[in-house]
């Protein structure tokens, strides 16, 4: 594997940490307790992320088709 290939590796890895506690926020309490406009940005926030990493995954699948 590549150091460029292994990078998008990790950076996916720790992208989908971040998604994944951003989710977990999303079910709390202190999220609810927020304002419309705030709760609004972190689920565009979130669906951006997990965009990025659906992306991230599709070049990573072409590193292994190589």
């Amino acid at each position: 594997m590549q150091p460029h290939e292994q990078r998008v590796i990790d950076e996916k890895a720790e992208l989908d940490a971040r998604l994944d506690r951003l989710r977990h926020f999303m079910t709390t309490g202190v999220f609810r307790s927020l304002d419309n406009l705030e709760r609004d940005l972190m689920w565009r926030q979130a669906a951006y992320m997990s965009a990025y990493s659906q992306t991230l995954g599709e070049r990573i699948a072409t590193f292994v088709k190589d």
